[in-house]
């Protein structure tokens, strides 16, 4: 407790630069999530609906996940330098992987006989994606925000290794001057942060579940 006191206070103290690291990091969250989401649905898509286009593009993006998120970052750096660009574009890339798959299961998953029974009752393709796939897809396409999300809030932290600011200065900080109160004052909102996303999008998840007939 004395230690979280400790925090607290230096937060205080420097509450202009806590702010604007809070600020920095939810840009650098969610702008990666943005094109993430963008690129991915309908890539998922996309994917879903092709065998050919599922083999290249999911294991091109697994590829992508056994790649370290610092590894990325410094692979950025000699082309976009030290800069906000540069970390975008990584957790982009960590994004990118779980949207894109849990949209591709999503609806590849989808009973072909809820389809058949869609067709037969007349509705265009059109009609069967919007009023049919899409409701049945969405809480696993959400899980896979979720888990994106979740990934690319912690990994912003990493993002003071290229000069991209955001709460992992704090961290950076903390360790280089082995003060663990300064550490905290990174590290605490930034769990917060991944642990509201968490509850929020479960909960989201939950309730586009379809009901389950009796």
């Amino acid at each position: 407790m004395e230690l979280l006191h400790q925090a607290y206070g230096y937060a205080l103290a420097n509450s202009d630069k806590f702010w604007a690291a809070c600020q920095q990091h939810l840009l650098l969250v969610a702008v990666p999530l943005a094109v993430s989401l963008l690129l991915g649905l309908p890539l998922g898509l996309w994917s879903a609906r092709s065998q050919r286009v599922s083999n290249l593009v999911i294991n091109g993006f697994n590829i992508l996940r056994v790649i370290p998120s610092l590894a990325i970052l410094f692979l950025a750096i000699p082309v976009l330098g030290l800069s906000f660009n540069a970390a975008a574009i990584a957790l982009t890339l960590l994004a990118m992987p779980p949207i894109l798959i849990g949209t591709d299961v999503a609806f590849r998953t989808i009973d072909p006989a809820v389809q058949e029974a869609a067709k037969g009752m007349g509705m265009s393709g059109s009609d069967i994606l919007r009023r049919v796939e899409i409701p049945l897809a969405l809480p696993v396409v959400v899980s896979g925000i979720k888990t994106a999300t979740v990934e690319v809030i912690a990994s912003a932290t990493l993002a003071a290794f290229v000069g991209a600011g955001g709460l992992g200065e704090f961290i950076v900080l903390g360790f280089a001057a082995y003060d663990s109160a300064i550490l905290l004052v990174g590290a605490v909102p930034v769990a917060l942060l991944a642990l509201l996303a968490e509850v929020s999008l479960s909960a989201l998840q939950h309730f586009l579940q379809p009901p389950i007939a009796p």
